[in-house]
């Protein structure tokens, strides 16, 4: 048997791989395209014999008529008169309203709540076209690849090699901030425990790859508490052990930030100048913290209304081209409900939204699927490590401390 020669032992060194790495991620940048959207060919008889939408008027404020049309994340096309009109902000949970806009016939997407007394609602359950609905899940499809009926390691788990999915998100962020996109990241508070991370996603976010985080009171409390005593919920951020009396930290920290009145006047008056909301303040970066049931004080930018905290989440979702959920399973379904498959562009273009959700716990990166977001990619990791790997994968300057 002729044995293969063995490479040189540098071939492997930390140097040559990264050198490697860095060699790949320029083609790969220079490579990368949006996937083509692929309209449906309302050509075809089932398009054209089609019967225009049947319509009911809303009789009570936040109550559909019976018989409603249930969004999906997919784009959906309704046939008015002759015209098949795509609802331009799919998503689910809501239905499809029918109205006019600037002088055309258009299809709203309303949550049942904001429904009104008059609202046209757009009755039927079928997605073929049959109804004048037609739901179409394959715009971007690549087209037929190889598929076994029997094959190893088609799901996600600890298990997954995910360097692809790295090389991808670094493509897609290259991407975003250099044409124009809206970055959404949705975080939960394991972030404001580590220095690493917290310095990690501090350079993110002052080299433009961020557009709005989506979060609850615990990431800022912690990381306020991180930036202004050092600890999160009183452990040391730099040496993860316990402070004397740390359990009072985060409250104290609440406390003072309730004193001045705002996240602003916190920071400026107790001269912070470090973590993620210092970061986000200082590039005036919206952020959005929901409520809790659970939440200490709040803060005060917490909404304590679950619904006006929906409605700020849409605001920011509704604009997004990539969205990233790390470490926050009730979060993460929440916005993954509220994400359509596709973002139509001021200039008409219809492109993919790309959807990650990172987490260390397997069930997490799952549920998406399982609740209807199967556009998700699912990476399992610890987020900390994670968001680390992002920064390095940007080439981005991180402190040495």
């Amino acid at each position: 048997m002729v044995q293969r020669p063995r490479p040189p032992k540098h071939w492997h060194s930390p140097e040559k791989r990264e050198e490697a790495r860095r060699k790949r991620m320029e083609v790969q940048k220079n490579e990368f395209r949006l996937r083509e959207y692929i309209r449906p060919d309302f050509g075809q008889d089932i398009f054209r014999q089609a019967p225009s939408v049947r319509l009911m008027p809303v009789e009570k404020d936040g109550v559909a008529p019976l018989g409603y049309h249930a969004m999906s994340i997919y784009p959906e096309y309704f046939k008015v008169g002759d015209e098949w009109i795509l609802a331009e902000e799919s998503r689910m949970d809501t239905v499809p309203v029918l109205t006019e806009k600037d002088g055309k016939k258009a299809v709203l997407t309303v949550e049942f709540r904001h429904l009104k007394v008059g609202d046209q609602v757009i009755l039927g359950r079928t997605e073929d076209g049959s109804e004048g609905i037609y739901v179409h899940p394959c715009g971007f499809s690549e087209g037929s690849r190889l598929h076994e009926t029997f094959a190893f390691r088609q799901g996600k788990s600890r298990e997954t090699a995910f360097s692809r999915d790295y090389d991808e998100l670094y493509r897609v962020l290259q991407y975003e901030k250099e044409h124009g996109g809206y970055v959404v990241w949705v975080m939960g508070p394991a972030f404001a425990f580590d220095h690493d991370s917290r310095d990690a996603f501090s350079a993110i976010i002052d080299a433009g790859y961020v557009n709005a985080v989506l979060a609850g009171n615990a990431l800022a409390t912690h990381d306020l508490e991180g930036a202004y005593l050092e600890t999160a919920l009183g452990q040391n951020i730099y040496t993860q052990e316990n402070q004397p009396n740390g359990h009072y930290n985060h409250l104290d920290t609440i406390n003072r930030v309730r004193h001045y009145g705002s996240v602003a006047k916190f920071i400026e008056e107790e001269k912070i100048d470090n973590g993620i909301i210092y970061h986000l303040e200082k590039n005036h970066i919206p952020y959005v913290l929901a409520g809790s049931i659970r939440d200490d004080g709040p803060l005060p930018p917490v909404f304590p209304n679950v619904y006006h905290a929906q409605d700020a989440m849409r605001e920011h979702v509704r604009k997004a081209t990539t969205v990233i959920c790390m470490a926050t399973t009730l979060h993460t379904i929440a916005t993954g409900n509220m994400t359509p498959s596709f973002r139509v562009l001021p200039d008409g273009t219809i492109r993919e939204v790309y959807f990650y959700c990172v987490d260390i716990d397997e069930f997490t990166v799952n549920k998406l699927s399982d609740r209807g977001s199967l556009s998700s990619r699912g990476i399992v990791t610890n987020v900390q490590d994670f968001i680390v790997n992002i920064a390095r994968g940007l080439n981005l300057p991180l402190s040495e401390n």
